[in-house]
């Protein structure tokens, strides 16, 4: 019983097997082939044989948590996925602690009393480190954001201190205002463009100049006390002290500044990791004394916190050294690039591990990287990777390989170009730009040549009349010119016959001459020396009888 099962299961299985072949058969035996298949119009009438288009199902990375220029990276458009991955560099947040701290930033709380320049100059003999800059001056009394960069991230500062700055500031106003409400006005009356002056000490020249004050709210406002606590968004380089001042000129009672404190330096603000020079001493002394390199991690960011804002190139590992050495970046190296790239516009060049290679000015737009195939995509403005980080990956290719053989075997100078022994093959292979270029140029020349061909022959044709006029006038100054030529030619001739007989006696009485000039200018010289002592002798003899 079991064996007959079985065998009823497998011929069922075999019939649905069947089943769809069975399904195109036409009925008909006339749309039956002569070995027994179906026609080709009978399938064609049965299916449509279409691959209709499907979704292709991709693995999505959610790349909205990954920090610093890696976050939304699924979001940028792709130009190629194929690169070569090179085993150099490290993500930024795993750079090896040396670098780590050498590619770092500090949002450093300034105390007040030192200045800017003595805190940096601390941190650098704290740090132990070759360079440290700072993003924007504050006074010495003024406390708050300054942001200390490190080494490598110097080449940040003067973007830095191009930004915007945001302050707490407290103004004593001279006298009691009526209303609060007059103060709120006032102090929104003084944003946009406003003229200042710098105050009287202030470290640049008094000139007058504009400076953008971009938003500013009252905080509080102490009657009793006088008291005006604002908060102010400016431009670099606005004087909050003169802000103060025309403050206290709007409300008619002059104010002065009490008290000034920065919240926000560029992209850094209170609430982003802010440290103070004590924090910054006891994580160097851990890591000194104890190994331990966590604290100096959580003091010092690295330096792609600040350029978080700009818009994104991703670069090819193999294209990196060439963009360190100064070279453009062009379509081929380009692997992913952000929406709304507009030309002249700053970018960020970057690695697939999220490091920052420089700082480059676009030369094309998004639309323009999506659909060309060659051009230069951005110029390099200033470069934060040091050289070398990565390998050198040009000059790898056969070209290039023959032509070090070349200059190795002095079959070419030093710097490539041809010279006698250069073989002919190679001439041939490598075009002469220079010549083409001359060639193309001089093609562009010859219009320019007929044109003032024909101008001159024009112009000549215009100058015969002229020329008719003056033929007699020269010819009788030539025939003249001959006849004193004829008369003063045998006076010459005579002049060399006595020439040669009296050669020798002359350069005797020249050397003559000229020893007794030497010999007297010898003498004149002494005479003058001793002249100038006796005036020497004279005058101090005359100085002591005064005395």
């Amino acid at each position: 019983m079991g064996t007959e099962k079985k065998k009823k299961s497998k011929a069922q299985a075999a019939d649905a097997e069947e089943q769809p072949s069975k399904a195109i058969v036409p009925a008909s035996a006339s749309a039956m082939d002569v070995d027994g298949k179906a026609s080709l119009g009978a399938l064609q009438l049965a299916t449509d044989f279409l691959i209709k288009p499907e979704p292709t199902k991709r693995d999505v990375m959610d790349t909205s948590e990954w920090p610093l220029l890696l976050k939304n990276y699924d979001k940028l458009n792709v130009r190629t996925g194929h690169y070569t991955p090179i085993p150099m560099g490290h993500t930024p947040l795993k750079r090896p602690i040396s670098d780590y701290v050498r590619y770092g930033v500090i949002n450093l709380d300034k105390p007040v009393n030192p200045s800017s320049h003595e805190v940096v100059a601390w941190i650098k003999r704290i740090l132990r480190v070759d360079k440290t800059g700072h993003s924007g001056t504050l006074d010495p009394k003024v406390s708050g954001s300054l942001i200390v960069c490190v080494d490598r991230a110097t080449r940040l500062v003067k973007a830095q201190q191009g930004a915007g700055k945001e302050y707490v500031c407290i103004a004593r106003l001279h006298s009691a205002v009526d209303s609060e409400a007059k103060v709120v006005r006032a102090i929104e009356t003084l944003t946009g463009a406003l003229f200042q002056r710098p105050p009287l000490i202030s470290a640049v020249k008094r000139q007058l100049r504009i400076r953008t004050i971009y938003e500013a709210k009252l905080l509080e406002y102490d009657a009793e006390r006088h008291l005006v606590v604002f908060w102010v968004s400016v431009e670099a380089g606005t004087y909050v002290r003169t802000l103060c001042v025309h403050l206290g000129l709007l409300l008619g009672v002059g104010a002065h500044m009490q008290e000034l404190r920065r919240v926000r330096s560029g992209i850094l603000g209170e609430t982003n990791n802010m440290v103070t020079m004590h924090d910054v001493m006891d994580a160097q002394y851990c890591y000194d004394k104890y190994g331990d390199e966590t604290y100096l991690r959580r003091i010092i960011m690295p330096l792609e916190v600040l350029l978080t804002s700009y818009k994104r190139l991703v670069v090819k590992d193999s294209a990196i050294n060439a963009l360190c050495y100064g070279a453009k970046l062009m379509l081929p190296g380009l692997l992913r690039y952000e929406n709304g790239v507009e030309v002249g516009e700053e970018v960020v060049l970057m690695t697939t591990k999220g490091e920052a290679i420089a700082i480059a000015i676009a030369q094309m737009t998004t639309a323009g990287m999506a659909s060309c195939d060659h051009g230069v995509v951005a110029k390099v403005k200033r470069v934060v990777m040091e050289r070398d980080t990565y390998p050198r990956k040009w000059g790898l290719g056969p070209v290039s390989q023959q032509k070090k053989k070349l200059i190795a075997g002095g079959l070419l100078d030093k710097h490539g170009k041809p010279n006698e022994k250069t073989p002919q093959e190679w001439l041939r292979s490598i075009p002469d730009y220079v010549a083409a270029a001359a060639a193309v140029h001089g093609e562009g020349a010859e219009g320019e040549e007929k044109a003032a061909a024909d101008g001159a022959a024009d112009g000549a044709a215009a100058m015969e009349e002229v020329k008719v006029e003056g033929d007699g006038e020269e010819k009788k100054k030539k025939k003249k010119e001959k006849k004193e030529g004829e008369e003063t030619t045998p006076k010459k001739k005579k002049v060399k016959d006595g020439e040669d007989g009296a050669a020798a006696d002359g350069s005797e009485s020249a050397k003559k001459k000229k020893k007794k000039k030497e010999e007297a200018e010898g003498e004149g010289g002494v005479a003058s020396a001793e002249k100038k002592k006796k005036k020497k002798k004279e005058k101090k003899e005359k100085d002591s009888d005064s005395e």
